[in-house]
Parts: structure tokens; sequence; C-alpha cells
């Protein structure tokens, strides 16, 4: 039987090129992000290397990779809207390159530092370009206090910026490095201040459902939660099927090696 469609395909316009940044008109319906919620939780608790907790803890910071084996994550992908988002941001055909759910927990949810996205796909995974894009999905509502992300509007313009690899690890390899609240690579606060002063910054704050999609060279942050509210935002990462990294070696949850063009599926399993 065929299922009901999300919508039309959405054109990002000249607001994502401008702003690296481009908040989607609809939420997702609240069956949706229920089945997804449902997902999340029973993902938590299994034994498995897609789970990623905070450092010294067993307080689940963020999980990876769920479009591979579980089967609403892997629909979310196919849906007609955010296929034609992707293929329109990066002008063609385009595959899941990431896919995680980076979770605040209420009170214990540590902050991501200041990065670029594009700085690890490059450095770790060999991307030739940043011609990729993220969508993300607000699984919870999000406001000031659980921890939002917050983007420097303009700041992807810029390319790739100077990298602070003081506190990089003498085994710079290890891939818990890029999920960990101690990044391997982060934007000096110096640097931040500047370019906020001159391009403002933007909190991504919404009720659960929101949609946005955002540049993988935009200076983006995110705060830790302090608030009794938790924050899972749901993050697909695709990329241009022309664009993808020759011999990536981090694990397959973290870059995909199936590089086939994805196929628009309307369907989704409530």
């Amino acid at each position: 039987m065929k299922r009901k469609a999300f919508g039309e395909p959405l054109a990002a316009g000249a607001a994502y090129t401008q702003a690296g940044w481009y908040a989607m008109p609809q939420r997702l319906p609240e069956p949706v992000i229920d089945r997804l919620r449902e997902s999340v939780a029973r993902i938590s608790v299994q034994d498995r290397p897609e789970v990623v907790f905070e450092d010294g803890t067993q307080v689940v910071r963020a999980l990876h990779g769920c479009h591979r084996f579980d089967e609403a994550c892997a629909a979310l992908t196919r849906l007609p809207v955010f296929v034609a988002l992707a293929e329109s941001l990066v002008g063609g055909p385009a595959y899941v390159y990431q896919f995680k759910v980076n979770l605040k927990q209420p009170f214990q949810g540590r902050a991501w530092p200041w990065h670029q996205d594009f700085a690890f796909w490059l450095r770790e995974d060999g991307m030739p370009t940043p011609n990729a894009v993220n969508i993300a999905v607000f699984l919870d509502d999000v406001h000031a206090g659980n921890g939002p992300l917050t983007v420097i509007p303009g700041s992807h313009r810029l390319g790739l910026l100077d990298i602070d690899t003081a506190h990089r690890s003498a085994n710079s390899q290890d891939w818990r490095r890029h999920v960990s609240a101690d990044l391997e690579y982060t934007i000096d606060e110096n640097r931040v201040a500047e370019l906020a002063a001159d391009l403002g910054r933007h909190v991504a704050v919404g009720e659960r459902g929101s949609c946005f999609a955002f540049h993988p060279c935009i200076v983006h942050t995110s705060s830790n939660n302090e608030s009794p509210d938790r924050r899972a935002m749901l993050l697909i990462t695709y990329n241009a099927t022309n664009n993808a990294p020759p011999s990536p070696s981090r694990p397959e949850f973290l870059v995909d090696r199936i590089t086939t063009p994805l196929v628009a599926d309307d369907g989704f399993p409530w």
C-alpha cells in the first residue's frame, strides 16, 4: 500500500548559499518523530560500538550509523523531501555519508566545542571537497537551556579555517576523539569571537520535528545541557556521489562505504 508523502521537494535557494544554513518551513509529523524516538530508546540500551558515551560514564552521548540496521532510520534517509533538498544542495545524486543522533542527557550532556565538520571529513577520511550537507531533525523540543546548536552564519564561505591542535592526541587515528567532548580539531575561541563579531550567531531552537540544513564548513558549537530536558538531534549527512572519499579507514558506522545514489521513497514504517 502506498504511504503518505511528506510534501513536495524544497528548494533551499540563495539563503543556504549565503548563510550556510537553511530552516525547512515544515516539521515532520508527530508519528514519525515518535517512531524515531522509539528507535533511539531501543538502540541506546544495546551493547554495540555505534553507541558512544560521555567520557568516563555510562551516559549515552551519541548513536552512529543507525540507518545501517534500523528500519525507521533507513526510511528517514530516503524521504523525498530530504533527498530532493540534498540533491539540490550538492548539485546531483547523493548518498548517506554519515548518520547519527547526538544526545544531550538532562544535566549531563556535554558541549561540542567550536569546530567545522569538514575538518574531520577531509583530514580523517580524505573527502575531496565539502560538497555535502547536514540535514538535522529535532527529536526533542530544543530551547536555550538544553544545549542547542549555535552556528556562525556565513562562516562557511571562508572555507576551512586554521585548526587548533593544541590538545591533539598522540594517536590521531582514534575515532573516539572525533565523537567526544574533547574533539580532535577545534577552532580557537579568539578566532570564534572575531567571526561572531563580524557575522553574528544563530541559535537553533524549536519544537521537535523541526528540520534544517547546514554546510560542512559552517563554524558551530553546542553548549552543555543545564536543564532537566533531554536534547536529541538526529543528523543525516548527504554527500555527492562523485565526492566520496577514495579509501576511508574509520569505522563504517562513521563513514558509510555504500555510495550508490539514494532513491527517494515516500514510505515510512509507522
